[in-house]
């Protein structure tokens, strides 16, 4: 597996993954900046780099995801979701074939490893509130939450097209 860090808006964040695809996506407020990035990574830091100057709304990265078949259900179903919008946990269970699977549905959710490019940031609970689940992923990967929210004054997806992302 080969390792980039890269600074973003919301911290640093690291890339993992391989020829067969990025494993993984993690943000931390900690971390050294990777001074060269390993060739099988370029193009997602170029990616998740356009998407943070405002440049990209959807990315086309080879995911190698690892979790169960139903998480790799629950991340594929996330990835449908269009940029700037926002689907419940319900919405998400029922188009999975099984309302009773909300739980599930949001316990995969949690478990996604791959921070903005598959948007788990991006499902609410059925009022349209965030989830403890989101909150606590959130506070470990980045995912939209209350403390994110606050430190940045916006949500992934209304980042302002100005940020510049720094290797």
């Amino acid at each position: 597996m080969e390792i980039a860090n890269i600074k973003t808006p919301i911290g640093i964040a690291k890339i993992v993954g391989d020829e067969n695809g990025i494993s993984k996506i993690s943000v931390s407020d900690e971390g050294t900046i990777s001074k060269i990035i390993p060739i099988i990574l370029e193009e997602a830091v170029t990616q998740l780099n356009e998407y943070f100057e405002g440049k990209r709304t959807d990315f086309t990265l080879k995911l190698n995801p690892q979790g169960t078949e139903f998480q790799q259900k629950v991340l594929k179903g996330l990835v449908e979701i269009p940029f700037g919008k926002t689907r419940t946990y319900l919405e998400r269970s029922k188009i999975l074939g099984d309302v009773k699977a909300i739980r599930a549905v949001a316990s995969a959710n949690e478990k996604n490893p791959l921070w903005i490019v598959v948007p788990c940031h991006r499902v609410l609970g059925t009022d349209g509130s965030l989830t403890v689940m989101q909150e606590d992923y959130g506070a470990k990967n980045g995912c939209s939450n209350t403390k994110t929210q606050r430190r940045n004054k916006v949500c992934f997806d209304n980042l302002s097209q100005n940020l510049q992302v720094v290797f």
